[in-house]
């Protein structure tokens, strides 16, 4: 049977199954405490969902303490798949190099079906949401999102071998995301209200069946593996060893420049990506809270309008990269999520909510570019490790962020809920330090990988 070096498929079904019903679960949590609230079921209207705006009366304060349970419950299932997937994703990323990527596609889109299937039975029989957390850490022990994206990015970079066309080739997958959570968004909604929440969950589950089909017999690996190796009987330990001495290596023999160059790269990947996940994991919370007061179409709309921001951030990646240093135009990205963080805080009807997407036009392009930046500066047997590392990073990050931004917007959601968006936007100048240190350094361009990227594989062989 012929195989193809096309994982791009992959990654859209994949991503496309995992925005579906990320809104939709946080939704289902959404209301299912509010019937516990009130005792009483849900109210959703073609135009807003159930949402009480009388400061004074006492259903705005229990609209309240719905609010801050979701937020804290959201965050206690982001903790149940934290761990075993930041374990599972450093282990499987990092052996890529050695053992192939298609594992680590293939497991964590068994996980996810899994896990659909669990919410599939929590609607259908209305189990108790207590469920949720099997599903979770079930999706967690399989690698999750953190696994699919670094093998999916080790994958491409093994494919590409000009350091331009890396950069855009990253930054199709970064928008193929953008792209897939505004199609997936707009989706849900109509889903949602027209099949409800079973078969919203049971068509996620579908996807994740067709996608682990095409892994398995119609995609190619890039890393060619012997019979002697898929023979041979590797114990855990050895798996462990061969793990943690691939990203040992990474960092105990390259030269200190570049060593601190990967450090700083990674540091200000962490501090942008804590950011963005934080601020915009809570959007849908606060477009169901008053005075916005969104349904599930609405959200949809709102995820729809994201998708302009994914298409023009890989513009700009694909224009910017021409005249500009990748330096710069990560820059240019963290000041665009500024503004728009900013606006969302102050955010208080639809039109306004929607204009938000406006100066966060180039907001997803450090993403990509940073990646791409780190990349460029180990070697092609250094794929896996680094991936690796940015995938444990990713679900640490990731984690912690949920876990800030849920408790503080709890904190803060009865007297300023856009105080999260503020406080993400000021944590913006932590990225941007670490990148204006790299410029004020006394470093010169030679040494500066990241400003010359087309030099690295001579600074590397010049140092070494």
């Amino acid at each position: 049977m012929r195989k193809f070096f096309f994982v791009e498929p992959v990654i859209f079904v994949y991503m496309f199954a995992s925005y579906l019903t990320s809104p939709v679960v946080q939704q289902f949590i959404y209301r299912r405490l509010w019937e516990e609230e009130y005792n009483s079921t849900f109210i959703s209207s073609s135009n807003t969902s159930s949402c009480e705006q009388n400061k004074s009366s006492p259903a705005y304060i229990k609209q309240k303490g719905v609010q801050e349970k979701t937020s804290l419950f959201n965050m206690q299932l982001d903790l149940t798949a934290a761990v075993p997937s930041l374990v599972v994703a450093f282990i499987i990323v990092a052996n890529g190099d050695r053992q192939g990527r298609k594992r680590s596609l293939v497991l964590p889109s068994v996980g996810a079906l899994i896990a659909d299937i669990f919410q599939t039975s929590i609607s259908y029989f209305s189990l108790p949401l207590s469920v949720l957390f099997a599903a979770t850490f079930i999706s967690g022990l399989f690698g999750s999102m953190a696994t699919f994206l670094g093998g999916g990015f080790a994958y491409i970079a093994d494919l590409c071998h000009d350091e331009k066309q890396k950069t855009t080739r990253i930054a199709v997958v970064d928008l193929i995301f953008g792209v897939v959570s505004g199609l997936a968004g707009l989706s849900s909604g109509y889903i949602l209200r027209e099949m409800g929440f079973t078969w919203t969950f049971g068509t996620a589950s579908l996807l994740h069946v067709v996608n682990i089909i095409y892994i398995i017999f119609f995609l190619e690996d890039t890393v060619s593996i012997s019979e002697s190796q898929q023979q041979a009987q590797v114990s855990f330990k050895e798996l462990l060893k061969e793990t943690f001495s691939g990203v040992y290596m990474l960092f105990k023999t390259a030269p200190s420049k570049k060593r601190i160059l990967i450090i700083v790269l990674l540091f200000t990947f962490m501090t942008y990506l804590f950011t963005v996940f934080g601020g915009s994991s809570l959007f849908t919370l606060y477009e169901l809270n008053e005075p916005l007061c969104w349904n599930e179409v609405y959200i949809g709309y709102g995820a729809a309008a994201f998708t302009s921001v994914s298409l023009t951030s890989f513009l700009g990646v694909y224009f910017f990269s021409k005249c500009l240093k990748d330096i710069y135009i990560v820059f240019i990205g963290i000041f665009s999520y500024v503004g728009g963080i900013v606006m969302a805080a102050f955010a208080k009807t639809t039109l306004l909510m929607f204009l938000v997407r406006v100066p966060s036009l180039f907001c997803l392009m450090p993403v990509p570019v940073l990646r791409s930046m780190l990349s460029k500066v180990v070697l092609p047997s250094e794929q896996g490790a680094v991936f690796a590392c940015i995938a444990c990073l990713e679900v640490v990050t990731g984690t912690i962020s949920l876990l800030v931004f849920n408790v503080l917007y709890a904190a803060t959601v009865a007297w300023f809920s856009g105080f999260s968006f503020l406080f993400s936007a000021g944590f913006c100048l932590i990225p941007l330090g670490a990148l204006c240190w790299l410029l004020c350094t006394s470093w010169n361009g030679e040494d500066l990988a990241l400003l010359v990227p087309d030099e690295v594989s001579s600074i590397d062989s010049v140092d070494s």
